[in-house]
């Protein structure tokens, strides 16, 4: 019997402000980067403290082995990042010094893009070296996945309307990506690149297990900084566009981010919300998944699937 286990992939984040260069050089691929640029990022990290994305996808990789245990799928669970320790070459290296044959890779991105979950897939078989590798290319579509998204929105939902005597909209967000990543040439190889519909496709089957929002919007967030369009349309104009149509309250449910670190903690709580502010909106957002059981049901189901076909 082969030896088994999971890999579950992120981002990555820095520990401290003072790394953030190192980080972001990561990031672009040691590109070049404004020193406006570099030192706006820091100004968002010294805002929250720090990330804890990386101890929160420990957490999340803990549950996910409790739920295959329980299952009777009894194999261990690595996390590893692509842009910060512990980096993806370092966990593959580990993974097979500790003996593993085969593994069932994870990342916890749902929505698939080629500048996301292709390059985390790169980096892992960069050092597979022998090891049997099943890849989940995208969930966006898993059912477990939309209910622990909707079981988020519903409370955050429901206060909101009750505070306010009236139901409230939500606007669902997912991260931008550059338009080159989703351009297709009109002849040549490759298919168009999913991500926006996978985006689009989550907001929506979330929406539809809450049936109590009146409607709904969608817009891409956290744009980069590398100079380059990317695509929208962009949170700011959406909330424009809401508050023009007389929203005095609105929540806002992130669903390409399964917990808590910048984009969530700097982007949503502060930028976004003061943006709306100023237009005479009240943004609230619901909990982030973090430790959701719900969720760590959803990724266990999709390693217990790709554990299932590198045993065929």
């Amino acid at each position: 019997m082969r030896k088994q286990a999971v890999l579950l992939l992120a981002h990555g984040t820095p520990e401290t402000v003072e790394q953030i260069p190192e980080y972001l050089r990561k990031v672009v691929s040691g590109r070049p980067l404004p020193l406006e640029a570099v030192e706006e990022i820091q100004r968002r990290y010294a805002l929250i403290g720090r990330s804890p994305l990386t101890e929160i996808t420990i957490e999340q990789g803990r549950l996910v082995e409790t739920e295959l245990a329980a299952a009777g799928l009894p194999v261990p669970v690595y996390v590893a990042m692509r842009n910060w320790r512990p980096y993806i070459p370092d966990v593959v290296r580990q993974m097979r010094a500790d003996g593993v044959e085969e593994v069932a890779v994870v990342c916890m991105a749902p929505q698939n893009s080629r500048t996301s979950v292709g390059l985390y897939r790169r980096a892992v078989e960069a050092e597979a070296a022998g090891l049997r590798i099943d890849f989940t290319e995208g969930w966006a579509q898993h059912p477990l996945l939309a209910e622990a998204f909707a079981e988020r929105l519903r409370p955050a939902l429901s206060k909101l309307s009750k505070e306010t005597g009236a139901p409230v909209p939500v606007l669902f967000t997912a991260h931008s990506v550059p338009c080159r990543t989703i351009q297709t040439p009109v002849a040549g190889p490759g298919a168009p690149d999913p991500y926006a519909q996978d985006a689009k496709r989550t907001a929506a089957l979330v929406a539809g297990r809450v049936p109590e929002i009146p409607r709904w919007w969608f817009a891409f967030q956290s744009q980069g900084i590398s100079g380059e369009p990317w695509i929208g349309p962009t949170v700011e104009s959406t909330l424009d566009s809401i508050a023009a149509e007389g929203v005095r309250a609105l929540v806002l449910q992130p669903i390409g981010f399964l917990c808590d670190h910048v984009e969530i903690l700097y982007d949503v709580d502060i930028l976004f919300r003061g943006y709306a502010a100023k237009l005479g909106i009240r943004l609230e957002r619901p909990v982030s998944l973090n430790a959701s059981v719900t969720l760590s049901k959803a990724v266990a189901d999709l390693a217990r699937q790709g554990l299932t076909r590198l045993q065929g």
